[in-house]
């Protein structure tokens, strides 16, 4: 479904991601993991071409994202939820979700979500739609980035921290809501929360330094207690 190949980016001089490889498969979600600064958000900016790759190839199905502007990339059914939320506070929260809506069928299919679908999973959305997105709670926000994103009819979903900075129920929430979504739509995520992120990873690609330094399911992430121990500070 989504796959990189060989990814090579830069900030400016800097070397930030080396020959970067994943795949993503249909209906599964992978936990991108690293400490601070191993590249995993920049990894992330590189597919929705935030940070075009120098070198390597992005795809999702046959197509080829690398070097496609942000609006073509999401068009192409990859959708993102960035760290920080960044919805936008002075609209409300429907005019958040309608502002993303996608107008015609996704290329190369897919379900095609509306705003009624988006309130379905998150009820408060409902209840509070007429509401200035700035004054919602955090947890209410992130449902908010999680809708808009899903008003783009996705084939793929990045979520960049999700559970940043989240109360605990919300957590469990937004978590049972990844669960339910993974079984249609392929889902890349990027969480510091190892609990969340083991309990909902089909898959798991663990970044250092802007390298890959696992690439395997879960379970054989789980049983490399040397890679979790150097690389995550887990015991």
């Amino acid at each position: 479904m989504l796959s990189l190949e060989r990814v090579n980016a830069f900030y400016g001089d800097s070397h930030v991601l080396h020959d970067v490889s994943l795949a993503l498969s249909p209906g599964r979600l992978l936990a991108l993991l690293g400490r601070n600064g191993a590249g995993k958000s920049t990894c992330m900016h590189a597919v929705v071409g935030f940070l075009p790759p120098r070198s390597g190839r992005i795809r999702i199905g046959e197509r080829e994202l690398q070097g496609a502007a942000p609006e073509a990339i999401c068009r192409h059914g990859v959708g993102f939820v960035p760290q920080g939320r960044r919805i936008f506070p002075t609209l409300t929260v429907r005019e958040n979700l309608e502002v993303a809506a996608r107008r015609h069928a996704p290329a190369g299919g897919g379900r095609r979500w509306t705003r009624e679908d988006v309130q379905q999973i998150f009820p408060r959305l409902k209840e509070r739609e007429k509401q200035l997105a700035g004054s919602l709670s955090g947890g209410e926000q992130q449902m908010l980035a999680v809708g808009r994103a899903l008003m783009t009819s996705p084939r793929v979903l990045l979520l960049d921290e999700p559970s940043e900075g989240l109360a605990p129920q919300i957590v469990r929430e937004l978590g049972n809501v990844l669960a339910d979504l993974k079984k249609e739509i392929s889902i890349l995520l990027v969480e510091q929360n190892l609990g969340l992120a083991m309990k909902l990873a089909d898959d798991v690609v663990l970044l250092n330094t802007g390298r890959v330094v696992f690439s395997g399911s879960r379970d054989a992430f789980e049983q490399q207690q040397d890679v979790l121990q150097r690389h995550l500070g887990v015991h």
